[in-house]
């Protein structure tokens, strides 16, 4: 049976998606199914976003029509009927998951005294224990509850949960003002059954604004000039232009929306070339109230500007536009990648997600899904947090992505490019990179020290200092001398470049460790229940015997630094000693080799990969092997081999293939896809800081850099 969490609150906008989505993340990273349930949908005329949200998680697979109960009509009508629906859709799902996270009614409908206690129902009749949500703030006023309020609310809610008979595995008050943080739990003590944790999670602006486009939408706001993919940034506050260009400068705010009639052009123009100074705060759009259109001179000095920033036209007066902005709210639901990132991050920072799964008796997982292994690599990340260099700072899947591992702590982060110019796209992306180090490659400081350093390690080829100067402006030779002289722990490069123009230059300086005599590569392979290690499919086209054997015992190390245990087959068209010829004579002396150089070692070889990965294949043709049938580590001739093996396996087996892992260096460096996602970006930011944790001592510099 799965373990069951019922996610109530006592009444709406108690933040209940953000305990929901914290819960399914660390309920992924222990289990190898995750479902989800929604007893009562939060609406019947279009579909529920809080569940939307849910089903968007990786770990969750499951229809939006199967994880519905029923509706609030039908609770109205015959609330045991309505009840009875819902254990039987329940059930249809049940045995599907580990563990199901359901989540409880909103109080969209007209707000009773009973609907708690309807969701205690559900929770005792699914067998389910009971997360209760708390909100830090009044959901008519929005004021900040007091400690004392909240112990108010906890007895009268607790007590209707008792008679109910609903067990409370624990309580969360969400949005709680920072001031009351610590008293809270105290506060509440007497009020909860005894043993019950109670954790609090403190408001957070950005989880409460509005996206751009929300606004526009409340204010009937059509888009008249700027990218419309920026109308997904929050808003962080709204500022009413009713006086002169000079003070209206002085009141803008970082990420607030600037109201103003259309017909002030003075103020408009002004706005938008503070927008391209670095010495005011960068807002995230503009709506021009009152239905007047910009000024056709106007116009024309905009259209000689390339300006990103949203600017819509509201037909309604200042009074009206201002008093729909005031009254329109943000939420989880419709956020960016930020607000889900910073959600989460809040959730991980103030929730001790093992004690309330260990309440909950989830049990651990032996199968390694890609997600676990994704979150496992994260984890490993943050025990030891390194300093990463990122050279593409201008594209914004780089900046998503260190957005993402910022929030997350995952790593300390420079990236090269103009500063001015990374932040500004940055804030227009509605990503948060303050705590980033933004270097350029012609740095006054960096760029003649790392210079020098080039062209000692080069004159033996002849360059010059002038000839290192300008190479040094190259991304990534900017970027590997961060990491060669210390001041970055690791690199991550290629979501622009070509393989060899990312890890060329790490050939010429970082060079390979001792006893290793060339650079290789390996995939990580996460199939639905392992993770399996491919090597080469990236780099070396033609391996010689001892570059073979090289790849062999670089990739079984790799192995090892993310805990899987290493089991090499040396792959080959033949196995054991059935064929015949040079390739295979080749992969016969590589492994011989391999024995020699790792006695330690499990290996076999040559093998094919169906006597490799088979148990059944493996017991009719190599049956005393230690390898064959449970290999963890697969060798591949040659790249062209390697290289369509680990897309074939990608494609058809739906496989995780995180890489390529450069191996073999004295300090890591890794190569992107150019047609990677943000989440790619991310899994190798956090790979390179593992293998730079393996590495050595962090850089010195590192921690400096992000102070």
């Amino acid at each position: 049976m799965p373990t069951r969490i019922v996610i109530a609150s006592p009444e709406g906008h108690a933040g209940k998606s953000i305990v929901a989505l914290g819960l399914v993340e660390a309920l992924s990273r222990r289990v190898g199914r995750v479902g989800v349930f929604r007893p009562i949908a939060r609406s019947e005329a279009e579909r529920d976003r809080v569940l939307e949200l849910l089903l968007a998680h990786d770990a969750v697979e499951l229809s939006y029509e199967e994880a519905i109960g029923t509706t609030y009509a039908a609770v109205h009508d015959d609330a045991d009927a309505a009840l009875a629906t819902i254990v039987e859709r329940y059930h249809r799902i049940d045995e599907r998951f580990d563990a199901i996270v359901i989540v409880g009614s909103d109080y969209t409908d007209v707000g009773s005294p009973t609907e708690l206690g309807f969701n205690a129902r559900v929770a005792a009749n699914l067998g389910a224990s009971m997360l209760l949500v708390l909100g830090g703030r009044d959901p008519e006023t929005d004021a900040p509850r007091t400690a004392d309020e909240l112990r108010q609310l906890a007895d009268v809610t607790t007590a209707e949960l008792a008679q109910a008979h609903a067990s409370i595995a624990g309580i969360i008050v969400n949005r709680a003002e920072s001031t009351a943080i610590d008293a809270i739990p105290g506060a509440l003590a007497d009020a909860v059954p005894a043993g019950v944790p109670i954790w609090t999670i403190p408001e957070d602006a950005l989880l409460s604004a509005p996206s751009v486009g929300t606004l526009f939408a409340a204010a009937d706001a059509e888009l008249v000039r700027g990218d419309a993919g920026l109308l997904a940034r929050e808003s962080l506050g709204t500022v009413v232009a009713g006086m002169s260009m000079e003070h209206v400068l002085e009141r803008l705010i970082e990420g607030g929306i600037l109201v103003m009639p259309g017909d002030r052009s003075d103020v408009v123009v002004g706005t938008l070339l503070a927008q391209q100074s670095e010495t005011f705060p960068s807002i995230a759009g503009i709506i021009l109230n009152g239905g007047f259109e910009l000024h056709p001179a106007v116009q024309r000095l905009l259209d000689g500007l390339e300006l990103d920033l949203p600017i819509g036209a509201s037909p309604h007066g200042t009074y009206e536009t201002a008093r729909r902005l005031a009254t329109t709210r943000g939420s989880l639901i419709d956020g960016t990648q930020r607000k889900r990132d910073s959600a989460l991050a809040l959730f991980e920072q103030h929730v001790d997600a093992d004690a309330l799964l260990e309440r909950l008796e989830v049990a651990t997982t032996d199968v390694v899904t890609p997600l676990i292994f994704e979150h496992s690599l994260v984890e490993r990340a943050r025990e030891d947090v390194r300093h990463i260099v990122l050279p593409e700072g201008d594209d914004d899947r780089i900046l998503q992505a260190a957005s993402t591992v910022l929030s997350r702590g995952i790593a300390r982060l420079t990236i090269l490019g103009d500063e001015a110019s990374i932040r500004q796209r940055a804030a227009g992306l509605g990503l948060d990179i303050a705590a980033a180090r933004i270097v350029a490659t012609d740095d006054a400081e960096l760029r003649p020290r790392y210079a020098s350093e080039y062209q000692r390690l080069r004159a033996h080829k002849g360059v010059s200092i002038e000839q290192a100067m300008e190479r040094l402006l190259d991304v990534s030779y900017f970027g590997t001398l961060m990491v060669h002289t210390g001041d970055a722990d690791g690199m991550v490069s290629g979501a622009a470049h070509t393989t060899a123009h990312t890890i060329k230059p790490s050939f010429e300086t970082i060079k390979t460790r001792p006893g290793v005599s060339v650079v290789s590569s390996v995939f990580l392979m996460a199939l639905a229940d392992r993770v399996l290690v491919y090597g080469d499919c990236a780099v070396i086209p033609e391996p010689t015997v001892e570059e073979l054997a090289d790849i062999a015992v670089s990739s079984a190390a790799t192995a090892s630094e993310f805990g899987i245990e290493p089991r090499v087959a040396m792959l080959s068209y033949s196995t054991g000693e059935s064929g015949t010829g040079a390739e295979v004579d080749r992969v016969r002396a590589a492994t011989a080799l391999v024995r020699e150089r790792a006695p330690q070692l499990p290996v076999e070889g040559p093998i094919q990969y169906d006597a490799a990965a088979d148990a059944a294949v493996a017991q009719k043709k190599m049956p005393d092997s230690q390898v064959a049938g449970r290999a963890t580590v697969f060798v591949f001739p040659d790249l062209n081999t390697g290289n369509n093996t680990y897309k074939a396996v990608q494609r058809s087996a739906g496989a995780l293939a995180i890489g390529p892992v450069l191996q073999g260096l004295n300090k890591p460096v890794n190569d992107l896809s150019r047609g990677a996602l943000v989440s790619d970006i991310v899994n190798t930011i956090a790979i390179t800081a593992i293998q730079a944790q393996g590495a050595g001592t962090s850089a010195p510099g590192a921690r400096e850099a992000s102070a």
